[in-house]
């Protein structure tokens, strides 16, 4: 609607988690995380499913024991989205998940061991075909790495990173992705910045430790949206202290924002002023509440005025411009003879949208 996509992604190899691509010119694949205890496989399999009915392409779930392992084993068998197995320390766990259907390892190879156990664990992702992540965070770094920089910097993070990358090159393995995270928007943007020069895989972006669902999603939208407007990053994960189904839906939101990949409606809605014809917010909540179900992208502008209602709605598959008493009603960009009453605007623009996708005009997806 606005022309090209000025973003140009950066070139990386690509790797596949179960059936889904990431990397090259696959779509930035959307994760989350499960926070149930991960022996509770009821609970687990309840929330994957959520996380994938909220968009989700693939779920990480923690597997810190072996019986976690053999809790995964079963969650694998109930579930279709991939899973990656999130490993730490234990190479024999990578060994038993490896065994047990995990589409990817989320491990460091730096900290599994000797060479035999490392060795052992890139012979099991080989055989099976499963890719590894490296994930390094700032705030656990290798204690030589903290002595020689005394504080987290991007070098610091890097030079982490490329420990792990070497390791696994040595083994002539080179099916990984890898994440450099830290709670510091410069530090995690600088950190990813300097690895995207020095490798060509895909690159896990996230900031760690985010923070509570307010600030931690505009944290990540700082620095997720700083990346990937200079085509840095493959695949995203969200980390919020919420519920990670929120993980999803900001994830997108942040996608949908510069125009990468959209799910669900794209809303344009003015923060209200004494100029509106309607409650712009109680319509804008009470829209976005009973829509969340729709996953078409399209988009749908809610305006209270005539100043910039009307131009909006030229750029909006369905769009709303207040006017006095009833307010003036857009299709793909064409105002219309019929005209919405501003004392149930909510009612009437959801029954138009749902409508609008029944009877399946072109939309403006951009994924």
């Amino acid at each position: 609607m606005f022309g090209e996509n000025p973003i140009k992604r950066r070139k990386s190899t690509q790797v596949m988690v179960g059936n889904v691509p990431v990397g090259g010119d696959a779509p930035i694949a959307v994760q989350s995380m499960t926070n149930t205890s991960t022996t509770d496989v009821d609970a687990t399999v309840a929330q994957i499913e959520a996380i994938q009915n909220a968009g989700a392409d693939i779920v990480r779930v923690s597997v810190p024991t072996m019986d976690a392992a053999e809790a995964f084993k079963e969650i694998k068998q109930r579930v279709t989205i991939p899973l990656v197995a999130d490993i730490h320390f234990d190479y024999r766990i990578a060994l038993k998940v490896a065994e047990y259907g995990a589409d990817c390892l989320r491990i460091n190879p730096g900290n599994i061991g000797n060479e035999e156990r490392i060795k052992a664990v890139i012979d099991a992702a080989k055989e099976k075909k499963i890719p590894i992540r490296i994930g390094v965070n700032g705030g656990s770094l290798e204690k030589d790495i903290q002595e020689k920089y005394h504080e987290p910097t991007p070098e610091a993070l890097v030079e982490s990173a490329m420990r792990h990358v070497e390791i696994l090159q040595s083994h002539d393995f080179h099916n990984f992705k890898v994440s450099v995270k830290a709670s510091d928007v410069h530090l995690a943007v600088g950190a990813y910045r300097l690895l995207a020069d020095k490798i060509e895989q895909p690159l896990h972006l996230g900031i760690t430790e985010a923070g509570g669902f307010r600030s931690g999603a505009v944290k990540s939208a700082v620095v997720l949206g700083m990346l990937l407007a200079e085509g840095i990053g493959d695949t995203l994960r969200i980390s919020l202290a919420a519920d990670p189904v929120e993980e999803v839906k900001v994830g997108f939101d942040i996608l949908k924002s510069l125009g990468i990949r959209s799910r669900g409606i794209n809303f344009i809605a003015c923060p209200s002023c004494s100029r509106q014809e309607f409650d712009v917010v109680a319509t804008m909540n009470q829209l976005e509440e009973r829509l969340e179900d729709v996953i078409e992208p399209i988009t749908v502008s809610v305006i209270g005025c005539v100043v910039n209602g009307p131009g909006e709605a030229l750029i909006s598959d369905i769009g709303l411009a207040g006017a006095n008493k009833r307010s003036g009603f857009y299709l793909n960009g064409q105002r219309q003879k019929k005209r919405i009453d501003n004392t149930n605007a909510a009612d009437q623009l959801e029954a138009e949208i749902r409508e609008y996708l029944a009877n399946k005009i072109p939309t403006t997806s951009v994924d």
